[in-house]
């Protein structure tokens, strides 16, 4: 008796995108970041909430507590699979990102607060000398629209959080 025996393996599909820009550290510089983010998400069919808001605190934190005059900072928005991960890198790796207890009446000291109540993972790491990347990542409920020209080669994150 012949016996014929198909094994198929199905490999998952990763769904990747990316999307890299420089801007400079300054407020107008993160208003820019939130506001291209918010279209590239609209593009890839990503809901914007909370995703423009952790780049609206990431970036406005680039732009205030690791500004170097003369230096930009750069925003990376990467999907792969139902993950959206967002990556802030500036030029003050001597400074590493802290969560504060703000005052009542204080005006500054809740963006980290906020990026640890809206994202399901962040954390940090340092770059080449002097940079350091803040990032955060979003579960995605459904997986975001295909056919985008802006992607890249599929893959895991592999930075572990640090919270």
């Amino acid at each position: 008796m012949n016996q014929e025996t198909s094994t198929h393996e199905t490999q998952p599909t990763y769904s990747t995108r990316n999307f890299t820009v420089r801007l400079s550290s300054t407020p107008r510089g993160a208003r820019l970041a939130r506001l291209l983010a918010t279209e590239q998400l609209r593009s890839w069919g990503i809901p914007l909430d909370p995703a423009r808001q952790l780049v609206a605190e990431l970036a406005t934190n680039a732009s205030t507590h690791g500004r170097v005059p003369g230096r930009d900072f750069g925003l990376m928005l990467c999907v792969i699979d139902n993950t959206l991960r967002i990556e802030v890198t500036d030029t003050r790796g001597d400074c590493p990102p802290h969560r504060q207890d703000p005052t009542q009446d204080g005006e500054s000291g809740r963006g980290l607060l906020l990026v640890d109540a809206l994202a399901d993972r962040w954390g940090w790491s340092l770059g080449r000398r002097p940079r350091k990347t803040v990032w955060a990542e979003l579960a995605l409920d459904h997986a975001p629209n295909s056919g985008n020209p802006n992607s890249g080669a599929s893959g895991a994150f592999s930075q572990e959080p640090r919270r």
